[in-house]
């Protein structure tokens, strides 16, 4: 009787515990169809009529499918130029955000000196900085160096990040022992040495993170590249996307054409360093 009770029980707990991942599992698809619904409507917004996209109800799959949107867009604006300037100013602020966070992150981690924690209270101080703040000063250094409408200007913004700097620093805490470093000193290895064979290799992880979040902070940029681009062949996409709305009216075809051109890019790098991104992002967030 009582193993009866006994096996009764461990099945309605199985079964109460089945319920509940469905449950999740629906409440998460249904989450993840609302997340995604935006998406799917601008992708398919470029390859409607102008007639079609005023319908209601609105279609998710064109019952009159043209690429004429994509083809006015490529032919009227300077689109992939925009987009060269967005994939260079990000890649290279991508570069020197990681080279400057590592060197940062690793240093304020690994070396005892006071005046470093001072340092560090100051690079966190910043990042409660908005950029707006300090936009117009930068401005006025960017046009006293004559790098205005140059990839250099857009830089000029964007070469430290001081989230980045911590998001290092705390990962070579956590996952760096001193005992590594020290045990390679003593073997005679330089400084340069240890910071390219051992600490760069073992923060791979956090490095990934940090390149996604650096390069989709760049690609997104606005306020910066607006005032510091006043050439329209110096555009970056965001500021050139914003050309199709004017003070009245908004090309809804060639804005979601376009749109749905920008998504290639930053799609496919989430998806090459998706693996690196979420391993570097819950790793920091679990050591905190």
């Amino acid at each position: 009787m009582s193993a009866n009770r006994s096996t009764q029980s461990g099945r309605s707990r199985r079964l109460r515990k089945m319920f509940v991942d469905r449950g999740i599992d629906l409440i998460l698809l249904v989450f993840s169809l609302l997340m995604l619904l935006p998406l799917v409507f601008l992708v398919s917004n470029g390859f409607k009529t102008p007639q079609e996209m005023l319908a209601w109800p609105p279609t998710i799959i064109p019952a009159d499918p043209t690429i004429d949107n994509f083809a006015a867009v490529l032919q009227d604006t300077p689109l992939l130029r925009w987009m060269f300037n967005s994939i260079l100013f990000a890649v290279l602020s991508t570069l020197a955000i990681l080279a400057t966070s590592s060197i940062a992150g690793y240093i304020l981690a690994k070396f005892r000196y006071s005046s470093l924690n001072v340092i560090f209270a100051l690079v966190l101080a910043t990042a409660i900085v908005p950029f707006e703040v300090y936009m117009i000063p930068l401005y006025f250094q960017a046009q006293s160096m004559g790098i205005l409408n140059s990839i250099w200007g857009l830089l000029l913004g964007y070469l430290v990040m001081s989230f980045g700097i911590f998001l290092i620093r705390q990962n070579v805490i956590h996952s760096i022992p001193d005992e590594l470093l020290e045990a390679a000193r003593i073997d005679g290895a330089g400084e340069l040495w240890i910071f390219f064979r051992i600490v760069l290799p073992l923060l791979r992880g956090a490095l990934g993170a940090l390149g996604v979040l650096a390069f989709f902070q760049a690609w997104t940029a606005f306020a910066w590249p607006m005032i510091v681009a006043t050439n329209r062949e110096a555009y970056t996409i965001e500021v050139g996307l914003a050309l199709f709305q004017t003070g009245f009216t908004v090309d809804l075809g060639r804005l979601s054409a376009a749109s749905a051109l920008v998504l290639i890019p930053s799609i496919s790098l989430f998806v090459i360093l998706r693996r690196n991104f979420v391993q570097g992002v819950a790793s920091t967030g679990l050591k905190e």
